[in-house]
């Protein structure tokens, strides 16, 4: 049995909720590991858990990704051993020093990958994989809309879009995160500020975009919707600004034929063979450089409320990490 330093809250609400605790961590059973966390990376999915967007039992640890050591290993655990470094999605339990995740989740790092980036990048590279590649499969000549491009998972879409020869109008709250965004590879970055979707339009030349890869959810899926092309693809992946709204699909036949998905990532690494896929596209595009982690923030695990002020508040840039 291993004590563990854990964050987590006992009813929802702000991020005043969230308050440290030790608990004790069993033994792993036998389709289990236990992880000593040496980066636990943060996401607005966190957030959802603690508000109660998204209900859980509680009380609950929040947190979905992290890396670490392993040190104990169930019996029937063959992929990997006590010493790998790896990394590993959860449905929550992250935000602790030492986590007992299924080792169905859990993926060996490569030498390439340390520890923060694999953090920083393994759920939020995998949603991005998830979109460029398994939702709406992007192709050179695309144009996507993305927004919040320079958050966690916009950081990742944008340059890993544009080297498949993707035209990214990526949007933004400030002109200093505009220009990191232009940086990374998109075509023009547009603040929100502004009227998007008739922005969109003049940049497209009034043809509308092929994908809005949209994660902010009400206050921006009406927009989403009509800065498309006929016969786009509106991806809804998130709700920083809550859920979006009933949307009929007399709505989406007005929009030009659109197509209205909500893909969620763990209904695409169900299985260790679809999370090694995803994981292998991911490490390779870090090794290559295509993307990179774009650690903007590093907080203690024990200052997490503070994190998520900052990432509510969009006071964040790139990812952030969690340090135990």
């Amino acid at each position: 049995m291993t004590e563990a330093r854990i964050i987590r809250f006992h009813e929802t609400g702000g991020p005043d909720v969230l308050v440290g605790d030790t608990v004790t961590v069993d033994a792993p059973g036998p389709a289990e590991v236990i992880i000593r966390n040496t980066a636990i990376g943060l996401n607005f999915i966190d957030t959802y858990h603690r508000t109660g967007l998204y209900p859980v039992e509680l009380p609950f640890i929040p947190g979905t990704e992290g890396a670490g050591v392993i040190e104990a290993v169930g019996s029937d655990v063959a992929h990997v051993s006590e010493g790998d470094r790896v990394a590993y999605l959860a449905p929550g339990g992250a935000y602790s020093t030492h986590a007992k995740i299924p080792a169905g989740s859990v993926v060996k790092l490569p030498d390439f990958v340390d520890d923060e980036t694999a953090a920083a990048t393994f759920l939020k590279g995998l949603t991005a994989w998830m979109l460029l590649f398994e939702v709406y499969k992007v192709r050179p000549g695309d144009t996507a809309l993305i927004w919040a491009a320079a958050g966690g998972v916009g950081s990742l879409i944008v340059p890993w879009a544009a080297s498949l020869g993707v035209k990214v109008i990526g949007i933004v709250s400030t002109k200093r995160k505009a220009e990191r965004v232009l940086e990374n590879g998109a075509s023009h970055a547009v603040l929100v500020t502004e009227d998007i979707a008739a922005k969109v339009q003049e940049l497209t030349d009034g043809k509308g975009v092929d994908v809005a890869y949209d994660s902010v959810g009400k206050d921006s899926a009406e927009v989403s919707i009509r800065s498309l092309r006929p016969r786009g693809w509106f991806v809804t992946y998130g709700n920083a600004s809550g859920p979006v709204d009933p949307i009929s699909p007399g709505r989406l036949g007005l929009a030009g034929s659109a197509v209205m998905t909500r893909p969620s990532l763990f209904d695409f690494v169900g299985t260790p063979e679809e999370i090694g896929r995803g994981g292998a596209a991911l490490f390779g595009a870090l090794r290559v450089g295509t993307i990179k982690a774009e650690i903007g923030q590093r907080y203690a695990l024990s200052d997490a409320a503070e994190a998520h002020r900052a990432l509510e508040a969009r006071q964040t840039m790139g990812s952030t990490v969690l340090l135990p």
